[in-house]
């Protein structure tokens, strides 16, 4: 398979075209037309030579992602399934607020991770995502943002598919060209990567300094209920994970978002909503409770309302800052995973 034409940084698209004889900076001019410009075809490079154009397209593609199913929710929450160029499919999940709209992107085809409650867990690891497969979903969502809410992207959150930080150097990649006056132009601090915990990774995110913020899907505050439905606490503990959100927090200064799905019977009681306030005391954070969307997969249950309000207004009471997620999407296939695992199955 060819390579594509964002494989090459500016450094070897100038030694690229040094052996074919090109000047060299036509190197920005491509790069600007694949990142910026989001040209699908090369005939668009319409600054750009012929000769050279009919170089490119012997030697390179351009990735062309296509939606191939899209759902709504009663809600106004959008789905998209979205194939890729070997025909693998990931997901992008649009979710409207008032003026805003945060979409929900996936970082790899599948996940290795295999977290009992989500559906992507049940899906075999494929393979990472390439950087400009990643900004090209950002793409679609954008456009969809647009065409369908009249909005542009307000934030963006890589809780889709995939762990991140397994992925690291594509997600941070993507990131920058999202963030950048050569790509996208939006801003870090709009942009949310959540990791399972995989403590040595978060260090290295400190060691980075990077500007977007970092979310930790904790879910459980002790090892033992952690490991039952994480497996990757197993070799990242939560000790592991508390210095490894430390160490970040010394290099960034970011405030950390936990999140923690409640689930019925399992990590909802006073012991649990004890666990976690002390687990906050790590590092300066806040509490996203999030409700849970069942799946076929898992007997997991949403935890009712009461204990909800006790995990919030316990946490609350010890002065750490708690929001609560409603579930979206729930007439659709909202949940990370489903509709590619259906798409799959079918």
């Amino acid at each position: 398979m060819l390579p594509e034409i964002r494989d090459l940084d500016e450094k070897k698209w100038q030694d690229q075209l040094t052996e074919w004889k090109q000047p060299k900076y036509r190197a920005t001019q491509i790069l600007e037309w694949a990142w910026k410009n989001q040209v699908k075809d090369f005939d668009q490079m319409t600054n750009l030579p012929n000769s050279l154009r009919d170089q490119l397209r012997e030697h390179f593609f351009l990735n062309n992602p296509s939606i191939i199913e899209r759902q709504i929710s009663s809600d106004d929450s959008l789905k998209l399934a979205i194939q890729l160029t070997d025909e693998q499919i990931i997901e992008g999940v649009l979710i409207p607020h008032k003026n805003r709209v945060t979409a929900c992107v996936s970082s790899q085809v599948g996940c290795s991770l295999a977290c009992k409650f989500c559906a992507t867990g049940y899906l075999k690891f494929k393979r990472n995502l390439h950087s400009y497969e990643i900004y090209d979903q950002v793409a679609l969502l954008q456009q969809q943002a647009i065409s369908t809410y009249g909005n542009s992207l307000s934030n963006i959150v890589f809780m889709g598919m995939g762990e991140p930080l397994l992925n690291y150097r594509n997600v941070l990649t993507a990131i920058d060209y999202i963030t950048s006056e050569k790509g996208m132009n939006i801003s870090a601090k709009r942009i949310t990567v959540s990791t399972a915990g995989i403590a040595k990774m978060i260090q290295k995110l400190g060691d980075d300094h990077v500007r977007f913020e970092l979310a930790l899907s904790l879910h459980a505050a002790t090892d033992p209920k952690r490991s039952q439905i994480m497996p990757i606490n197993e070799t990242n503990s939560l000790t592991a994970i508390k210095e490894a959100l430390q160490y970040f927090y010394t290099k960034t200064k970011n405030q950390i978002t936990l999140e923690y799905i409640l689930f019925d019977q399992f990590n909802d009681s006073m012991e649990d909503a004890d666990a976690l306030y002390r687990f906050c005391k790590t590092v300066p954070c806040k509490v996203n409770i999030i409700e849970y969307n069942p799946i076929l997969e898992s007997e997991f249950k949403n935890a009712c309302t009461e204990k909800i309000e006790y995990f919030k207004k316990y946490l609350t009471s010890k002065g750490i800052i708690v929001n609560v997620r409603k579930s979206r999407g729930k007439d659709i296939d909202a949940a990370c995973g489903q509709l590619a695992l259906r798409k799959i199955r079918s």
